[in-house]
């Protein structure tokens, strides 16, 4: 098959129609043989109701509805678990990042790019706060990490099934797949575009799942969380070291010594704070060990069209 387009969808049912008719159009003109794969995130709604009736309509389209809400990257998986295309997209159904921006990418791929992804120039329809935070995660992560993973991109790109026989061999649970993505490597390019405002309903990413996503960057890409405790252990140390020489020579040279509980209570706090702070990084990475070792499956099917996926 030439081309599987695959997008995660959680209470996407105000947008189901448009997105399935706009990814439609684009890909008769673009592709001859393609697939789309609709992945059902445990929506509360009736999206699940809606990808059926699609499904049911049109051949090209095919669904995976997980047992519950496993999160966004999860989703995507499922999607490209199932995915036969050469080349894959992935998109969400939110319609910010518009499905007609898939052609010019394609072209990207032909000319031997085996990655190519959407970069935004502008972001219209979120807060000043999101745009911010996420500029400045962004830049942390590539800061923190040797990979050069791209700023202001999301998911929304085009690999070759090379890329998708990487991914599959990555059996970590905490996905964080544009990371994962950057991190194989080969030819890398991207488009820019102006990214839209959501076209209905609210988006799934709320400040909690952004930071679970925030952190599983940075664990999965870079150990220097745990070189800065240890730099900062080392300095926390060095301190108490000549605070002690200095109250030595207070009590036993000068003679000049109050004891004072506010400095002792502030000493206390502070090197308890060190070790929550350094406790909980060394926590994050021992979860995601665990979470490995335990090897559950990543995502469970109740229901698919897919006559190779194993259901329950």
């Amino acid at each position: 098959m030439e081309f599987s387009l695959v997008i995660p969808i959680y209470n996407e049912a105000d947008n189901l129609d448009l997105l399935y008719s706009r990814c439609k159009a684009i890909l008769d003109r673009t592709f001859k043989d393609y697939e789309i794969i609709l992945v059902n995130d445990g929506s509360k709604d009736l999206s699940i109701n809606q990808i059926k009736k699609i499904a049911a309509q049109d051949s090209t389209v095919r669904y995976i509805d997980l047992s519950r809400n496993f999160g966004h990257q999860i989703a995507v998986m499922a999607g490209l678990d199932a995915a036969v295309g050469q080349t894959i997209g992935i998109i969400d159904a939110d319609l910010q990042d518009p499905p007609e921006l898939i052609s010019p990418m394609y072209e990207k791929i032909k000319e031997g790019n085996e990655v190519v992804y959407a970069r935004r120039k502008t972001r219209e329809g979120e807060t000043l706060f999101k745009k911010w935070t996420a500029g400045m995660y962004y830049r942390l992560l590539s800061s923190l990490t040797s990979i050069d993973i791209p700023l202001d991109t999301g998911d929304f790109r085009l690999i070759d099934q090379k890329i998708l026989h990487v991914l599959k061999q990555m059996p970590e649970k905490n996905k964080f797949l544009r990371g994962q993505i950057a991190w194989a490597g080969f030819n890398q390019t991207y488009v820019e575009y102006d990214r839209a405002a959501r076209h209905a309903g609210e988006t799934g990413y709320n400040l909690r799942k952004m930071l679970r996503l925030a952190i599983d960057g940075i664990t999965s890409f870079s150990n220097i969380p745990l070189k800065l405790v240890t730099y900062f252990g080392i300095l926390v140390s060095l301190f108490a070291f000549f605070a002690t020489l200095y109250v030595l020579y207070s009590i036993y040279i000068i003679k000049d010594f109050v004891p004072g509980w506010g400095s002792l209570l502030i000493s206390i706090l502070f090197i308890g704070g060190v070790q929550m702070i350094a406790i909980g990084i060394i926590g994050e990475y021992l979860s995601r060990m665990n979470q490995n070792i335990l090897n559950r499956p990543l995502y469970i099917i109740k229901d698919s069209n897919l006559a190779s996926t194993q259901k329950f």
